[in-house]
């Protein structure tokens, strides 16, 4: 006897008939496997195929009208694509049933397994609802098609104020503080659980944001608009705020990509930067537009970030205080020589361009300037003029004291390859010296740096020549 079912349904043949009179489904199925018969070798023949579980049962649905029958006949494969194929080629090959003409014609050949992948992802997402609302997503492990729609709902009320917030808001040591919940569930989206709304621009700050900013590190995550720039302000009167990042002029943070967002809060400044400029008379706009034009121009200069999102940065890259501590360079350089920009003959738009990326640190600011004391070594002509091939290139390169060159590299790595290079005596590199560079050079050995100029020196050392290629040795 024939089984009746197979272990593994793929295929589904699905065909019509017309035979020019009246019989009954054993006839048609008889006829079938009559003519089909050693048609297409033993391996194919249907009624051995059917009886290894190959072939399922062919079922009939008949029906007859004047003296005729039609109807559609169903057989379920496991073989593989193209057998099932030949399959059915075959039954399209039957022209008779008893003596009547007859007519197959196969309708489609359907892939079954695609009603169950339908199932299977259907079914993912309800168990990736279920997860989520036990453990934290992650998101190397979740497609974003299941996972989008379901990060939204993880949004909790915290504090007595039921502020919206992701639910890492108490266990998290710092915080981020947006507008409103839309922004809640974009941060969430780009997997950023410890986010809290603080109400909108107008309203009173909740008790809720003023002892979350006493006890944790806050990050204010502004609009790019007026908006933004009344929070930031209403917080400031009554909170302790360390950081301040934006989204970009024109745009709110609920608007933002992950990519946008993560690049925003990885160019947050110290609020202590963005209070000094508005005491020195400038307004929040001004503000705005000198944090992008910074932000884009060091961006530039040191290319894509090299370490994924959520880990520390290398410190060879800019960091917000840096940042913030250029731009105030910039407008105390314009306060005190306005005359220089018209001796200088440029224009404002000049100061856009590129500059050498600084390796700078902002404690210097606060240490006393000590006078100049000039080093008794000699520059060498050999790294002078490797300094004049490195112009314009952001690159560097490390010298062993037989003066062959060890490595060159992009100087956003310098002060890293500083500290894991042994044996270096000299630094050449197309930006600039600064005291952080310095410490870092002195305490390695180091016995020269050669750059293209020198910012605030605090310290010197008679062991360690420093040399830049506008004011010669310093």
């Amino acid at each position: 006897m024939a089984k009746t079912y197979i272990d593994i349904v793929k295929y589904m043949i699905e065909a019509r008939f017309d035979i020019s009179g009246s019989v009954e489904k054993p006839d048609i199925i008889g006829a079938i496997f009559g003519q089909t018969e050693g048609l297409l070798g033993e391996d194919l023949d249907l009624r051995e195929l059917q009886k290894n579980g190959k072939i399922g049962r062919i079922e009939i649905e008949s029906g007859s009208s004047n003296n005729k029958t039609y109807g559609k006949l169903m057989l379920p494969s496991s073989l593989g694509r193209v057998e099932t194929c030949i399959i059915a080629a075959a039954i399209e090959s039957v022209d008779r049933v008893g003596p009547f003409e007859t007519v197959f014609k196969v309708d489609k050949v359907e892939d079954t397994r695609n009603e169950k992948r339908s199932k299977v992802i259907k079914r993912a997402k309800e168990l990736v609802k279920d997860l989520l609302n036990n453990v934290i997503p992650d998101s190397k492990e979740i497609s974003e098609l299941v996972s989008s729609d379901v990060k939204s709902s993880t949004v909790v009320t915290y504090g007595p104020d039921n502020l919206p917030a992701g639910p890492e808001i108490a266990k998290s040591e710092s915080v981020i503080l947006v507008e409103g919940r839309a922004d809640v569930i974009n941060l969430l989206k780009s997997d950023i659980a410890n986010c809290i709304a603080v109400g909108g621009a107008t309203g009173k700050i909740p008790k809720t944001i003023t002892d979350l900013c006493a006890q944790k590190e806050v990050t204010v995550f502004l609009d790019g608009d007026h908006g933004g720039d009344m929070i930031l302000k209403s917080l400031s009167n009554v909170s302790e705020i360390d950081y301040v990042a934006r989204a970009p002029d024109g745009k709110e943070v609920e608007e933002l990509t992950r990519k946008e967002i993560i690049k925003a809060l990885r160019s947050k400044v110290p609020y202590e930067q963005i209070s000094a400029l508005s005491k020195n008379g400038h307004n929040h706009q001004d503000d705005r537009r000198d944090f992008h034009r910074q932000e884009d121009r060091f961006r530039r200069q040191r290319g894509p970030p090299q370490n994924p999102p959520g880990q520390e940065q290398p410190s060879s890259v800019l960091s917000p205080s840096e940042i913030a501590n250029n731009m105030m360079d910039k407008r105390r350089e314009a306060d005190t020589h306005p005359e220089s920009r018209e001796e200088r003959g440029t224009s404002p738009s000049d100061s856009d361009q590129i500059e050498k990326v600084e390796f700078y640190d902002s404690e210097q600011e606060k240490r006393p300037a000590e006078p100049p004391q000039k080093n008794a070594i000699a520059p060498k002509d050999e790294y002078v003029n490797s300094l004049k091939e490195l112009k314009n290139t952001l690159r560097g390169r490390l010298y062993g004291t037989d003066m062959k060159m060890i490595s060159e590299i992009p100087i956003r790595e310098l002060i890293q390859s500083v500290q894991e290079v042994d044996g270096i005596d000299a630094i050449v590199f197309d930006g600039i010296i600064t005291q952080r560079l310095i410490e870092l050079a002195y305490s390695h050995g180091v016995k020269a740096i050669y750059g293209i100029r020198a910012s605030q020196i605090s310290r010197r050392y008679d062991s360690l020549l420093l040399y830049t290629s506008e004011a010669g040795k310093i």
